[in-house]
């Protein structure tokens, strides 16, 4: 399985083949609004990634985390069935279903789209609170996208990632990040870290496609983010709550998300 430090790396690596390069983190449709427009505005992408670690990456970092703690919880303090049936034959228990019920049900309407087969345990509460807090459409779309090409690499890689969520499932990236730190002994804190590098490092790997950004200014921008970063980290690494999840709205990258979906010409997915 390797060390924890180690699968942080390979989470971290962009040339992990989950579809990374496809996507911009909404720097795209962004750039096509006037975002460092002509060139003569460059720096705009750089407080454009501070403020994605402020609000999308936040919300999805604590997604995350707290994914992270109910699995390992429910590992400690494990309730029959100690598995869901993914076939869609069987379901969850009564008593889970009750225990579960009340949040869910608060959630339901936003997490509409979530794949049924995740539904029925703490995981799938954890999704619908993701859901929630994710007011695109677009947006959920392309997300849970990425977290099927991540999944269906992490059943490859960590076979016990399988034991929490079905193989082929469409399911938020920030869920099946958690599910695999649980798996792989990342901490809290590396998890955090590494879903908040991938996000800015997404927005500067895309500017230097989309702008014509000098490559070392582009890591100049990345390393003046860490700070960013670890205030981040500090803040999402103790959640174990789902109800504690941050709801940071970030309306004008919806909006750009839900225009870009229309577009015909586009260099990225989302």
């Amino acid at each position: 399985m390797g060390t924890a430090e180690l699968v942080a790396l390979m989470l971290a690596d962009g040339r992990l083949p989950t579809g990374g390069h496809t996507q911009s983190a909404g720097l795209e449709p962004a750039v096509r609004a006037g975002l460092g427009a002509d060139g003569k505005q460059l720096a705009d992408v750089a407080t454009y990634a501070r403020d994605r670690l402020r609000t999308v990456a936040r919300v999805d970092a604590a997604v995350a985390v707290v994914t992270r703690h109910v699995v390992l919880a429910a590992a400690r303090h494990p309730e029959p069935p100690s598995r869901v049936d993914w076939s869609g034959s069987g379901s969850p228990s009564r008593e889970a279903w009750s225990r579960n019920h009340d949040r869910q049900s608060r959630l339901d309407e936003d997490g509409g789209d979530l794949d049924p087969r995740v539904g029925g345990g703490e995981v799938g509460v954890v999704e619908r609170a993701w859901a929630a807090r994710t007011s695109s459409q677009a947006v959920r779309g392309a997300v849970r996208r990425q977290g099927r090409l991540l999944l269906r690499l992490a059943g490859r890689v960590w076979p016990g990632v399988g034991e929490h969520l079905p193989a082929d499932g469409e399911i938020a990236r920030p869920i099946v990040m958690g599910v695999v730190a649980a798996v792989t002994g990342l901490s809290a804190e590396q998890l955090a870290r590494v879903v908040a590098y991938d996000d800015a490092q997404t927005v500067v790997s895309a500017s230097l496609k989309l702008l014509p950004v000098d490559p070392a200014e582009a890591a100049t921008w990345l390393a003046a983010l860490h700070d960013d970063i670890e205030e981040l980290v500090a803040d999402v690494a103790p959640l174990t709550d789902v109800d504690k999840i941050p709801a940071n709205a970030a309306p004008l990258i919806d909006i750009h998300a839900q225009n870009h979906v229309t577009e015909r010409m586009r260099l990225f997915h989302a």
